[in-house]
This record gives C-alpha cells, sequence and structure tokens, in this order.
C-alpha cells in the first residue's frame, strides 16, 4: 500500500515541491530587490510572502535535519540537505525509509 502512494505521489510532490520552493526564493529576492530601490510592493501581497517565508524556514528546518542524518546513512550531507531542502519531507522520508519500514511492522 505505502509503496503504491510512494510510487504514484512522490515524483508528482518531487516536481511541485521543487517548482513551489524556487518561486519562493523568486519572490523572496524581488522583495529584497524592492525594499533596496525603495519600490513600492502592495500591501495585498503581504500574506503571499508569509506564506512563502514559512515555506522556506519549514524547508530549511528539513534540510538542516537531513544534513545531520545523511552522513550517518552513508550520504554526502550538503549534497542530501540541498535536495532535501527542494524536495521537502519526501527526501526525509526516503532517508528515514528503512527505519520507517521497521516502525510500521512493530505497529
Amino acid at each position: 500500500m505505502i509503496q503504491q502512494i510512494k510510487s504514484i505521489f512522490f515524483p508528482s510532490i518531487k516536481v511541485i515541491s521543487t517548482i513551489v520552493i524556487i518561486s519562493a526564493l523568486i519572490w523572496e529576492i524581488g522583495n529584497i530587490y524592492a525594499t533596496f530601490t525603495d519600490l513600492k510592493i502592495p500591501s495585498s501581497l503581504n500574506p503571499i510572502f508569509g506564506i512563502e517565508r514559512f515555506a522556506l524556514s519549514a524547508h530549511l528546518i528539513e534540510a538542516i535535519i537531513a544534513a545531520f542524518y545523511a552522513s550517518s546513512k552513508g550520504k554526502s550531507s550538503i549534497r542530501y540537505a540541498t535536495y532535501t531542502f527542494f524536495v521537502g519531507t519526501v527526501s526525509l522520508w526516503e532517508l528515514f525509509d528503512s527505519e520507517l519500514k521497521t516502525f510500521v511492522k512493530k505497529s
């Protein structure tokens, strides 16, 4: 059951997440540029900036977690942290897949 879910949804989630995080980075860079050049940004965009910052923060935390655990799993910390930053929770699931299988079997 879990394998079917992973094979169907994970590739789509990876692509969508990467696109959304890159878009969030572009939004933030644009906001920083606007701040430094004294451009006025409509206040109606503030909720979008809030969501974007939350997504970037969550992915950064996931990347830090991945960096710590990747080396113990035989993976490059920097590479896996970068991958996790763009992909998100799916990459952490992949990193801890063997431990999750053990946990599911015990439950």
